[in-house]
């Protein structure tokens, strides 16, 4: 699946060219996809395809392509406070942008058949919180996975304001599907080759949305072969927060409204956007002749001498506004993570500065 937008050269072009495409169309989907870099998500050697618009297997790790995680994320209409069920969570990527969403006071939790792939999101888990800079400008809600077969779950879990099932669900499974959310909930999943949005509006009344046809590998069947029991899944409890981290949350947004009520005092009462650095002008030719010969197009251009001055001039330009913006393309200004220098000035012990940094290693 993929392929329907262009590809990106960064993370930030990538979701560019979602927007334009409206696949991502809300900016609270916006700001969770930019704060969180694909490529982080891939094994090293693939990394050149991350920013394209492509589904990347390896092994039993797997990630849908960017135009699906978008369209997912707008039509579970995600609010701070809320809780997710992810079944097929994979390598966390979409469970963490979530995160972002959910905010402190959310739950989060997903279900991954496969052990190596939960020991792989954990990973990537524990380098977004402990080196991304988007950490700090949002309160996150951590995920937790747990392994086994989303058709497993226990009986007497808890109901999930949204969910989403990252695999073919058969017919036979959608009551199963539809009875893991509370009224009023949302679930997307991929039924009969369409992504789907079934929202709950009551307690056996349903609203069922297609929104785009789509190719996902089908759900991997419980098998009982070993034993001939079925190997209930027992989702994670929903953990109520500590005082001390409840304290931390206080303090760290409190901070964060000091820091933007000086940014807005610096810019004389209103923010500005930070710059985007400017992307290389392409010049494109006209093209005035268009021979066809044997099936195949060839195009060809009709020069002549003020043509070729024009285009002398425009080469010239060109040059001058590579030199001009080259320095600051080369060398950006990094980015100030303005929370973690405000914490680290405050006149308390280094052990409590760490604390409310969640021991952040950058």
């Amino acid at each position: 699946m993929g392929g329907a937008v262009s590809a990106g050269e960064d993370n930030d072009e990538l979701i560019d060219n979602l927007k334009e495409a409206q696949y991502i169309r809300s900016e609270l989907v916006e700001q969770a996809f930019r704060a969180i870099d694909r490529a982080d998500y891939y094994l090293e050697e693939f990394k050149d395809n991350a920013y394209k618009d492509l589904a990347w297997k390896h092994g039993n790790i797997h990630l849908s392509a960017p135009c699906i995680y978008s369209e997912v994320m707008e039509a579970l209409d995600l609010q701070p406070g809320l809780s997710f069920l992810n079944l097929g969570s994979g390598t966390g990527y979409l469970s963490s942008m979530v995160g972002l969403i959910l905010g402190p006071f959310g739950v989060n939790h997903g279900v991954e058949l496969h052990s190596d792939v939960i020991e792989y999101a954990k990973q990537k888990l524990d380098f977004f919180i402990k080196t991304s800079d988007s950490f700090d400008k949002f309160e996150f809600c951590e995920p937790s996975f747990v392994t086994g077969n989303c058709l497993e779950i226990s009986p007497d879990c808890t109901q999930y304001d949204r969910v989403y099932c990252g695999a073919g669900v058969q017919k036979e499974h959608e009551d199963y599907m539809k009875n893991l959310l509370k009224v009023g909930g949302i679930l997307v999943m991929p039924l009969e080759e369409k992504l789907t949005k079934i929202t709950r509006t009551g307690p056996s009344a349903w609203e069922t949305k297609k929104i785009l046809a789509v190719s996902f590998a089908p759900l991997v069947q419980p098998n009982h072969a070993d034993s001939g029991k079925s190997r209930l899944v027992h989702l994670p409890p929903v953990a109520v927060r500590s005082l001390q981290d409840l304290a931390r949350i206080a303090i760290r947004g409190t901070i964060k409204k000091i820091i933007h009520q000086e940014a807005l005092s610096r810019a004389g009462g209103g923010l500005k956007d930070p710059p985007r650095f400017k992307r290389r002008r392409l010049r494109r030719r006209r093209m005035e002749t268009i021979v066809f010969l044997d099936k195949e197009v060839f195009a060809s251009r009709l020069s002549s001498p003020s043509d070729d001055n024009n285009n002398s001039e425009e080469m010239e330009e060109e040059r001058r506004e590579e030199e001009e913006t080259k320095p600051s393309e080369l060398k950006p200004d990094p980015p100030i993570n303005f929370l973690r220098e405000k914490v680290l000035s405050l006149p308390l012990p280094d052990p409590l500065k760490y604390y409310l940094l969640y021991y952040r290693e950058k």
